[in-house]
């Protein structure tokens, strides 16, 4: 049993910023049960107060990336420094085994639990085992994973909520419209703070909270005139890939193409993130075969490189990988530096990053710069065919209301269903630890553009054209849209290089969405 653990089962949480650095860990260690008498909560605090920080070096660093060796020494200094990978996920994979899970899903509750515990509302948590002795109507306030979710014949919601001490029934009387609105957006497996008052072996609850983002993010904006592309879902070696109007967004980032505005938003550019299946890939899903232009993932990733060499070299690009990509499907998924995309790696202004991840771009020495959160968006799907409120609002249609709730929930995929992934027993890298100014996702192949709470969220278009198991699987297209961010006024664009004569019947249903955009004009 490792520390950690050993320390959850005496009732004392351990905040993320401790658990995930190892110089801690060893100082938690050398801890003796008197020194740990009467504590509930250690973070970095605890270790101020009994003036144990002393002579602890570099490794005080509470911020702990997992960075390649090959992501620190980028090519072309990634513009003199205005790039900065804040967290890319590459750790080796080894043997798992249901311990790691456990203990995986014991870090996100530490983390999500830490980040409830700075409201003030739920200054007074209590573990759920400790709740055995208190007395009927008293007001208890706890925080718990969410076990189970269902509604009672009597349309009352029966939330079943577990942390490493136990487990506890919290009722949500039908009779409390607010609160019964608010927990049908709670998923599975997410973590939530609940205060009420106790009624036998359950909670009534008056009120729940997210561990959400704060309301005091600033709405940053870049000294520089800047500006920042977004594309999404290239899909290089399909049949319905767009090849005609990819050609034309290359035309038109080198200036050849579109008029004068266009142009001059072209010549401002100097970031372009890619945000996963940049290939279709091989072997994705049954009878994909019959979907190839290109059968050999090496030859489709030798293309996409070849086309993003007619970029500007001063232009740096950042990628993420995705579920068609090669590599392991489970999250975290480690950059794309796989042999078959050695072509990708040696472009001297191309940065690979794993998916999620979390870059600052645009700093000096007078601005702090941009915090990105990149996230293919496997998940999304998920919420939006389970999430009852988000379905009824058009489920795959509306990326803006599924990227608010992973923020809401401050977890990239919760539910233990709703993505593939790899448990890491150190920490969880799905957590939204970070709160950023730019929130990016794909995947679901339509383009959105919202504000959160300050965060600017973009969920981007694609490049192919509908096939026959994106139909079976409801995704309706909104393709070959460029999501363009001015960084100095926040201003964001949409230009639409989709050739109307190319819509398929499904596309003829999207066609409004072309509305908001702009045509790019030759």
């Amino acid at each position: 049993m490792n520390i950690i653990d050993s320390l959850l089962e005496k009732g004392i949480l351990v905040s993320p910023e401790i658990a995930g650095n190892m110089f801690f860990i060893q100082k938690l260690a050398e801890l003796s049960e008197q020194e740990l008498e009467g504590v509930i909560f250690i973070d970095k605090n605890f270790f101020k107060e009994r003036n144990l920080l002393e002579e602890t070096g570099p490794e005080t660093n509470f911020e702990t990336p997992i960075l390649s060796s090959e992501q620190k020494t980028t090519p072309n200094a990634l513009q003199a420094g205005k790039v900065k990978v804040t967290f890319s996920y590459d750790k080796e994979p080894g043997k798992i085994s249901v311990n790691d899970f456990v203990a995986h899903f014991n870090r996100r509750f530490e983390a999500l639990s830490f980040m409830l515990r700075q409201r003030q509302e739920l200054q007074r948590v209590i573990s759920i085992n400790r709740l055995k002795g208190k007395s009927g109507r008293e007001p208890v306030s706890i925080i718990g994973l969410v076990y189970n979710k269902i509604i009672t014949k009597n349309n009352n919601t029966l939330i079943t909520l577990e942390d490493p001490t136990g487990k506890i029934n919290v009722l949500i009387s039908d009779k409390k419209k607010e609160l019964l609105d608010s927990a049908k957006e709670i998923a599975l497996d997410s973590v939530i703070g609940v205060e009420g008052v106790m009624a036998g072996q359950f909670i009534f609850a008056n009120q729940i909270f997210l561990p959400d983002v704060p309301l005091i993010k600033e709405l940053k904006k870049s000294p520089d005139d800047e500006h920042m592309v977004l594309l999404g879902d290239p899909h290089f070696g399909s049949k319905v890939f767009l090849k005609k109007e990819f050609d034309d967004f290359i035309s038109w980032i080198n200036q050849k193409k579109g008029n004068a505005e266009q142009k001059e938003i072209a010549s401002k550019i100097k970031y372009v993130i890619i945000i996963g299946d940049l290939v279709e890939g091989v072997g994705i899903y049954p009878n994909q075969e019959n979907d190839l232009e290109i059968k050999d993932v090496k030859v489709q990733y030798d293309l996409f490189a070849d086309y993003l060499k007619k970029i500007p070299q001063h232009i740096t690009i950042l990628i993420c990988p995705g579920n068609h990509d090669a590599g392991r499907l489970s999250e975290p998924q480690p950059a794309i530096l796989h042999k078959y995309a050695a072509s990708l790696a040696q472009l001297p202004n191309v940065l690979l990053l794993s998916n999620p991840a979390s870059v600052n771009i645009g700093a000096t020495k007078e601005f702090s710069g941009f915090d990105l959160l990149l996230y293919h968006g496997y998940s999304l799907i998920y919420y939006a065919d389970n999430i009852d409120t988000i379905r009824q609002k058009g489920g795959q249609k509306r990326p803006d209301l599924l990227m608010k709730l992973l923020l809401q929930m401050r977890h990239l995929a919760p539910t233990h269903t709703s993505n593939l992934y790899t448990p890491d027993s150190n920490f969880d890298p799905l957590v939204i630890n970070k709160i950023p100014d730019f929130f990016i996702t794909g995947h679901i192949h339509r383009v959105s553009v919202s504000n959160y709470k300050n965060i600017t969220l973009l969920n981007c278009s694609c490049w192919s054209d509908i096939t026959e198991d994106q139909e079976k699987r409801g995704i309706q297209p909104q393709p070959a849209r460029v999501i363009v961010v001015s960084l100095k006024t926040r201003d964001v664009k949409v230009i639409n290089f989709f050739r109307e004569n190319n819509l398929s019947d499904e596309m003829q249903e999207n066609k409004q969405a072309s509305e908001e955009s702009i045509r790019l004009i030759s």
